[in-house]
């Protein structure tokens, strides 16, 4: 119950803190997506790179540590981003006049990179409670850690629909400063209150104070590399060593050379690890999943709106969409019980894929605006709409953009392809939800215990580096008669990574046979 509450005000504050961030960084820069797109791929890139160090830091200290620490850091960026927002809102025009513009420069780096470290933090909160703690918590036991994972997607999935709502009331109701000070007040509130119930779960379960012996000083990427040093321990090599150091100090390296190197090396030694994984190919599968436009992002709803879906109709679909979500945790408990984990994750991505074939109908139904024209961008009739058509007016719910100014007539002949394109991207949800647990519990149960720090680092990265690679094909395509190409890619990519998923559930069957 204590990791369930404490979990809650997580997810509802980081739910609310992504929806709102967007929103202010929009209302900074005069109505334009500049400094959300700037913000978007700092935080990408951030986790890409540093993703590996996250989960060896994770890896090298004390739980209680690692939990206080990743969630102090979170709340208290957020909480200076907060301040420094309302302070930008209240006096804008005067920081716009100090250092000829400039001031507002620096507010605007300010503000990207607190968010940023806010998010780090919150990426190493999740690795360490939801990918570590739970596991101990249950005692390593399957049926009650699926217990315990969809739940916890179920919180995740019923907070990313109410959260943003709630701050977005409070936005539209009052001003962006009430609103930075809700998200402060919050933070605060939720920092106390997490801090206490994490501090007890850690005294009521005892085993979450013992790590593995070999890990009480050391993590696994350090045992390697002194693995690797006393294998080499012979004379001819102590001189050769004395030799390289007696140089190294004639010569003087800097000693943020040497940092910068044995962070590369780590990053380098945690992307070995896991692909020195058994569940290799599960957890990549997973990440190919995320090259996708078949989701509640900006992307796929604005496109909608290109279509002449409202946005009150949208909203009702994300509400839809988050239900079929919940029904995939319920399906996940109910096969893991009956299937077992393996054959439930094969399961959840026939039923995946099948959902998406409607989705592929959309693209060729009547309707559908698909123009395969390589010169120029030209839609059916004489209009020329872009995706994105006008950012001078601009309002945001949830995860969904709603343009004022869109020009009458723009809807389709027919609503066939999109009634196919959502009616396949709601219900795919069941089995992508349930296949996310399957490959979730999965790398809970088959990484040894000094390893699941830095190989959910890793998996992190993955997991980003194929969601920039959607952001990338969008602007390779801007237009929405070019959706069709996209849709097609990422039922490309969908199909790619459950094939990988598809190989590791065949590599799995086979060994009880090979060692019989």
């Amino acid at each position: 119950f204590l990791i369930y509450v404490s979990g809650a005000l997580s997810m509802w504050g980081d739910r609310m803190w992504h929806f709102a961030i967007s929103v202010f960084l929009i209302e900074l820069y005069g109505h334009n997506l500049l400094l959300t797109g700037i913000f978007g791929l700092v935080v990408a890139g951030s986790v890409l790179l540093l993703g590996a160090l996250i989960g060896d830091w994770v890896d090298r200290n004390p739980r209680n540590k690692v939990a206080h620490g990743s969630l102090f850091i979170q709340n208290i960026s957020v909480t200076v981003c907060s301040i420094v927002l309302m302070l930008v809102f209240s006096y804008k025009k005067r920081i716009e006049e100090i250092w000829d513009g400039w001031l507002t420069v620096v507010c605007y780096t300010v503000v990207i990179v607190l968010a940023n470290v806010a998010n780090l933090a919150s990426t190493a909160l999740t690795i360490a409670i939801q990918r570590d703690w739970i596991v101990v918590i249950t005692g390593y036991n399957r049926g009650h850690l699926a217990g315990m994972n969809a739940t916890m997607r179920r919180i995740d999935q019923v907070t990313n629909i109410l959260a943003p709502l709630a701050v977005g009331q409070v936005m539209t109701l009052s001003s962006n400063v009430v609103g930075c000070g809700f998200i402060l007040g919050w933070n605060l509130v939720s920092l106390i209150v997490e801090f206490i119930f994490l501090s007890r779960v850690y005294r009521i379960v005892p085993s979450l104070s013992i790590k593995p012996p070999a890990m009480e000083h050391q993590s696994y990427l350090e045992k390697k590399r002194e693995r690797k040093r006393s294998q080499g321990k012979t004379y001819i090599f102590e001189i050769i060593r004395s030799i390289i150091m007696h140089l190294q100090e004639i010569s003087r390296t800097p000693v943020c050379l040497h940092r910068l190197r044995g962070l590369l090396s780590t990053c380098r030694e945690g992307w070995r690890a896991y692909y020195r994984q058994p569940v290799f190919l599960a957890g990549l599968g997973l990440a190919f999943l995320y090259t996708t436009v078949l989701g509640f992002d900006c992307i796929t709803t604005g496109y909608a709106y290109t279509q002449g879906i409202s946005g009150s109709l949208l909203s009702i679909l994300m509400a839809v969409s988050a239900v079929a979500g919940l029904l995939g945790t319920v399906l996940f408990t109910k096969l893991r019980k009956t299937c077992g984990l393996v054959n439930t994750g094969i399961i959840s991505s026939g039923l995946h894929l099948v959902c998406l074939l409607l989705c592929l109908c959309s693209v060729f139904a009547p309707g559908s605006p698909l123009d395969l024209t390589v010169h120029g961008y030209p839609l059916r009739g004489s209009s020329n709409q872009p995706l994105l058509p006008d950012r001078s007016s601009i309002h945001w719910t949830n995860n969904t953009v709603l343009f004022e100014n869109m020009p009458a007539g723009t809807g389709p002949e027919s609503y066939v392809s999109i009634i196919l394109l959502f009616l396949g991207v709601i219900t795919a949800r069941v089995g992508l939800w349930s296949f996310d647990l399957t490959v979730t519990q999965l790398l809970q149960e088959t990484i040894c215990e000094s390893e699941r720090g830095v190989v959910n680092g890793v998996q992190s990265s993955m997991n980003y580096l194929m969601d920039l690679l959607h952001f990338i094909m969008v602007i390779s395509a801007p237009q929405p008669q070019h959706f069709g190409i996209l849709v097609i890619i990422s039922i490309l990519f969908i199909f790619t990574g459950h094939t990988m998923y598809f190989l590791y559930a065949r590599k799995v069957k086979r060994k009880p046979h090979t060692n019989t």
